[in-house]
């Protein structure tokens, strides 16, 4: 009885991710890490675009042209749908199988670490 308590307080918690053991662990590990970098995105997204909708406002009129607010915004979709694209490609190394969850993942959280990086930057820069 303590035994099934047990397993049942384990599989509430989730996985070891520092030291995962089977590739449902694995596959859990690295959503849990593209979720975070999500997050970290989403929320340095709010102030690189708040930075460009503020550049845009010193900026004043450009011609007709889209100012950096819009910019941004047009390419972070194209970004979006660049990332999850290419992940799903990624993922075919495994096609069908059961590790392929898990390089899906990896690969968005790698991408989108690296795209943070960039909004980070270009908020600094502005």
């Amino acid at each position: 009885m303590i035994a099934v308590a047990f397993l049942l307080m384990a599989a509430a918690q989730g996985p070891n991710c520092a030291s995962p053991v089977t590739q449902a662990d694995m596959n859990q590990c690295a959503d849990r890490d593209y979720q975070a970098a999500d997050a970290a995105l989403n929320r340095q997204w709010k102030v690189t675009s708040e930075a460009m909708k503020t550049a845009d406002r010193e900026a004043g009129a450009q011609d007709g042209r889209p100012g950096y607010a819009a910019s941004l915004l047009e390419a972070q979709r194209a970004w979006l749908k660049y990332r999850d694209t290419h992940c799903v490609s990624e993922g075919y190394q495994a096609r069908g199988g059961s590790m392929e969850p898990m390089l899906v993942s990896a690969c968005r959280a790698e991408l989108t670490k690296q795209r943070t990086e960039q909004l980070r930057k270009l908020a600094e820069s502005n």
